[in-house]
């Protein structure tokens, strides 16, 4: 392979690899609030944290798998900078405990609340994929006082080839 080939593949990796990167990969911790936005353009939901500072969220619900998530401190610095849409992120809602505001700030507003009325349950659904390979839906479960009584996960139905030809 002559020396111009060789370029040729090695540009081509590393665009490939740099496509390959998360928004929140992109944010640099220390940067200031408004170079984020900048970068990532306005916030979606912007919610107060109990330390002075906010969480900026930029989701992709309803169709999409991810929420990147940026905690700004009460000075304007990035303070931590992660998708909130996966697994060990949803596992940390404690049952018993939080309430809607808790799931809002941690995660954003869901693709879709239910009220099952025999249960008397609302549901807040969210998209995510698992292990980044499957697409699943992620149920917070609320009793009429706001709190989450249980959880659930199950295969996202409209990811399922298995099941295209129902819709």
């Amino acid at each position: 392979m002559d020396s111009r080939a060789a370029r040729l593949v090695i540009c081509i990796a590393v665009l490939a690899f740099t496509g390959c990167a998360q928004p929140y990969q992109q944010i640099e911790v220390g940067s200031d609030q408004a170079a984020l936005i900048a970068r990532m353009g306005p916030p979606k939901e912007i919610y107060d944290l109990p330390n002075g500072g906010k969480r900026l969220m930029w989701p992709t619900q309803p169709m999409g798998t991810t929420t990147t998530a940026a905690d700004i401190d009460a000075s304007g610095k990035v303070v931590s900078a992660r998708q909130v849409l996966q697994e060990n992120e949803f596992y940390r809602a404690e049952v018993g405990k939080w309430t809607h505001d808790d799931v809002l700030v941690n995660f954003g507003r869901p693709f879709e609340k239910s009220y099952f009325p025999l249960m008397k349950r609302e549901v807040w659904s969210y998209r995510y994929q698992e292990s980044n390979v499957f697409y699943m839906i992620f149920n917070f479960y609320f009793d009429d006082q706001g709190i989450v009584r249980q959880t659930q996960k199950s295969p996202d139905p409209l990811r399922d080839p298995s099941r295209r030809s129902m819709f």
